[in-house]
């Protein structure tokens, strides 16, 4: 049955395809844009429409940008030789947060996942190779995470990568600030021991 008009019910439908969000979520949503100003929904909507026309991949290190290269890659400042290789652009972000990163990255747009149908040819590691060949790298830092998905990645890149004589390496793994041991479990409690470090 019912309850709305097809058009609210419409709206709900779609912002319900959105991830991360339910149906109540969408209801939510549905009704707080209902109750917005026609001028701000407006806004939103041509907001939405113009980054999907203009928003595109950078066509060095795969994340989104509106400009040929990323405002990272165009960046003569940062450090062009050290790469570090992330799953997905909001991978690129939380690292940026740091403040602390001064290289640059490469996007895979996914992880290695057998289970899922997904190969090495699904992610953009061809473009990472391609990389490798025609820029001066020293290092690439593997920041995948630390799923089975993430750790299969990183181990097939590191296998392609260390015949080339670039420095491979995986950032550290370990016990989160403020985690209590005794909920940790032992793969992580592990490589928080294997990845110490001297104070």
């Amino acid at each position: 049955m019912e309850y709305y008009s097809r058009h609210i019910s419409g709206l709900i439908e779609q912002l319900s395809r959105l991830p991360g969000i339910g149906a109540k979520s969408a209801q939510r949503l549905a009704f707080h844009i209902m109750n917005m100003p026609a001028d701000q929904v407006g806004m939103l909507a041509s907001s939405m429409t113009q980054a999907r026309e203009k928003v595109r991949y950078c066509k060095n290190c795969w994340t989104l940008t509106d400009e040929e290269l990323c405002p990272i890659c165009s960046n003569a400042k940062r450090d062009h030789t050290q790469i570090m290789v992330v799953e997905n652009t909001r991978d690129l972000a939380a690292y940026e947060k740091t403040g602390k990163y001064e290289g640059v990255y490469h996007v895979l747009h996914g992880a290695i996942s057998p289970m899922l149908g997904i190969g090495p040819d699904e992610i953009r590691l061809k473009e990472l190779m391609t990389r490798l060949q025609t820029e001066e790298v020293s290092e690439v830092i593997i920041a995948t995470n630390s799923s089975l998905e993430g750790e299969t990645t990183a181990m097939y890149i590191s296998k392609l990568i260390k015949p080339t004589g670039i420095k491979v390496t995986r950032i550290a793994s370990g016990v989160p600030v403020g985690g209590d041991l005794e909920y940790i479990d032992e793969v992580t409690l592990l490589r928080a021991l294997e990845g110490r470090v001297e104070l």
